[in-house]
């Protein structure tokens, strides 16, 4: 099952810290595309997402 997390800049590092506690491996962390900034919010607030972190 594949783990998605989108972050803004404030929860990138808790974000990072869930899921390696979750998945036991680091993640994928990636810019999102600007017309994804857009429509997606951060997983853990209502700011805009700036980076999507996934499995590999």
């Amino acid at each position: 099952m594949k783990m998605t997390i989108y972050s803004c800049e404030t929860h990138i590092n808790h974000a990072l810290d869930v899921f390696v506690a979750r998945e036991g491996e680091f993640p994928i962390m990636e810019l999102l595309s600007d017309d994804k900034k857009l429509s997606t919010s951060c997983t853990y607030c209502e700011e805009a997402a700036l980076y999507i972190v996934a499995n590999k």
